[in-house]
This record gives structure tokens, sequence and C-alpha cells, in this order.
């Protein structure tokens, strides 16, 4: 990356959602309403975000819906891409529930192929692919995942398919892993300046996972607080009838 986006441990190693300095951080919720990202318009020529659509499914508008403020910093993140350039919108908000049970499959997974483990290296291995449900951004409204994509919408090469955990893609998943080519890092390095120059941090082992507002974007960026926390999707926010993610 371009510009510093990860919070670092003590002997300089990534700091994890399920590290104790994230969930420390305090949490003083501002009370902006979730709003559907598809109806926003905004960012270069007023036409707002591109929204993947391919992996939607069920009746539910969730994956779709961000904070007001998430929102307003996509549409100048997408302002500052290179001509040719737009960023591909493909998960916003997702419900704790729904949080909940990504984190427990996944650490299922970990727990049948290091069955010696002990609980807590299980969770802290956990976090590196899914949040922990009780400070997950995602169910905040204030985390996205997202690409890049050209003019025409089609999506750029970032190294590895969005969502591939450690495992699958021999850690190419990390923001900063060496093992891709040198056009996915050109492309990581576009994207990254785009979204911290609009003022949002990485999550660095998911090279697609952007935030603003939560308590790991507090931690990264020396805010004295988080501005959202987790909360259920409600009458108050813009839901509209369309399909959510099938990935994590």
């Amino acid at each position: 990356m371009t510009a510093r986006s990860a919070v670092e441990g003590p002997s300089g190693g990534i700091v994890l959602m399920a590290d104790p300095r994230v969930a420390a951080v305090p949490v003083r919720e501002c009370g902006e309403r979730l709003v559907d990202v598809r109806t926003a318009r905004g960012g270069r020529d007023s036409r707002g975000l591109l929204v993947d659509v391919r992996q939607q499914e069920g009746p539910e508008a969730a994956f779709a819906l961000l904070r007001e403020g998430v929102l307003r910093r996509l549409l100048h993140a997408e302002e500052l891409l290179p001509t040719g350039l737009r960023l591909l919108f493909v998960e916003g908000y997702r419900p704790p529930s729904l949080q909940r049970h990504y984190f427990e499959e996944y650490a299922d997974q970990l727990r049948a192929l290091h069955p010696h483990l002990p609980a807590a290296e299980i969770h802290a291995a956990a976090s590196r692919y899914v949040s922990p449900p009780d400070i997950a951004p995602h169910s905040a409204g204030a985390a996205v995942d997202l690409t890049l994509a050209d003019a025409e919408g089609r999506e750029l090469d970032l190294g590895t398919r969005m969502n591939a955990d450690p495992e699958e893609s021999a850690g190419a998943c990390y923001t900063e892993a060496a093992n891709i080519s040198a056009e996915a890092r050109a492309h990581r390095t576009v994207l990254g300046a785009a979204l911290t120059g609009a003022g949002l941090v990485n999550y660095p082992t998911e090279w697609w996972h952007w935030s603003y507002g939560d308590r790991y974007w507090a931690l990264a960026s020396g805010a004295p607080s988080a501005l959202y926390g987790p909360r259920e999707a409600g009458s108050e926010d813009a839901l509209s009838g369309a399909g959510g993610p099938s990935e994590r």
C-alpha cells in the first residue's frame, strides 16, 4: 500500500480482530442510518457505485446497506481513482446472527484441520478471515468488501478471488502478500491509495475488506472511540428487496 492502513502488534505483526485492544475500544454510537448503496448517487459523474449482483440470494437486502458516513467516503474514494477505474461493491452490512454463523462455521473448519489447537488459538486463527461477532465491522454497517473494475464494469485481477481464505490462497489474500503478480500488486496499490485517501482502513489479512467508524478503524487511526457498533437493521433504515451474498 502507498499509505499506512493497518495496525501492528508489539513485534510489528498484524493485529487481528480478536486482539483484546480492538474489543477495548469504546463505542460511542452516533446513530447514523443504514442506507442502500444501490440508490446512492455521487462519485465520478454522479453515477454511484457499481454493485456486484452475482452472489445475491434470498429475500433480504442487508448486503447493500452501509452507514451513511461510510457510503459518503466510498463515493469520494471513487473520485480519487485514476480515470477508467471504478469501485465494485460486493458486500456491506451483515446481520449479527449471520456473522456469528460465518465465524463458527470457519472455526469448525479450523478445528477439523487442527484438532489439537487450544480454543483460544482457534478463535484467533478464525479472526484472520471472519471477524468475531461481538466486534464485527460488517455488523455495524461500517465495513465493505469491494474490488476494482474497469470502465465497462469488468472486474480486475487483484491476486485472489474475493473471500479466499489464507489456507486456500497460501496467504495471497493478505494485502501485502508477495506471492501475487506485479499487475495484481499495482491494482491493490491503486485501490488502497483511493480508500485510505477517503479515510478508510484495511484489515490486512483481506485485501478487499475496508472500514470506517468501527473499533478496528478507531485503533488504526488513533480515534478515541468507534462511531458505530453492531446493530440490527430496522424500519428506519433504507431497506429494499434484493438478495444477500453467499460468501464471507
